[in-house]
């Protein structure tokens, strides 16, 4: 049940919001030249590595510059009008054609980058055992504003409560996030350091 809905879910979004990723990768495009599309590899359920697609949102190979995978606010590496995109989580639908593939779900812990899973505990490691999401219960408690390590913990705690139930608490947590914009940036405390 879980693939249907993943399935009905992203082809519906994308057929919708087509018209709305054509204009968002125009203004990329014409703000800094270069591919609109991101691309990174990331991990998925057990370990198996995919390449996420997302909107560029900042300078083309920005990970190399500044502070690499680390972002905050006043980013200088943020484009203008990635600001916008990330202010509302545009940047990632693209994440859709990654759950259409099979390797996301609509819900589930974010997918991370291997560097941060080698550095995983045995006990972490159990944040794998689900397909990564789009949206997950640590972005809706706190997203990027938390330590890591609590993150993590609220993957875990997702991985072993996880059901329609908590689902829908996400999905809807999540269009409350999308409109307030809480925990966009990692602030003071939060991020992967």
């Amino acid at each position: 049940m879980r693939r249907l809905f993943d399935i009905a879910v992203s082809a519906f979004a994308l057929l919708l919001l087509s018209p709305l990723l054509l204009v968002a990768m125009l203004a990329i495009v014409i703000e800094s030249p270069g591919s609109p599309i991101y691309r990174q590899r990331r991990v998925g359920k057990d370990g198996v590595q995919f390449e996420l697609v997302k909107l560029r949102s900042m300078v083309k190979n920005a990970e190399r510059l500044g502070a690499g995978l680390a972002v905050d606010e006043d980013d200088p590496r943020i484009l203008k009008t990635g600001a916008l995109l990330r202010r509302f989580s545009i940047d990632e639908l693209p994440n859709l054609v990654n759950v259409l593939k099979g390797d996301m779900s609509i819900v589930g812990p974010r997918p991370t980058v291997p560097s941060q899973v080698e550095k995983y505990d045995e006990r972490q490691l159990g944040r794998l055992a689900v397909k990564p999401g789009i949206t997950g219960w640590a972005q809706v408690n706190g997203r990027a504003a938390l330590p890591w390590s609590e993150r993590i913990e609220l993957d875990l705690w997702y991985v072993e409560h996880r059901g329609a139930r908590v689902d829908a608490r996400i999905l809807f947590r999540t269009l409350k996030m999308l409109v307030t914009g809480d925990g966009l940036y990692r602030g003071e405390t939060g991020g992967w350091r």
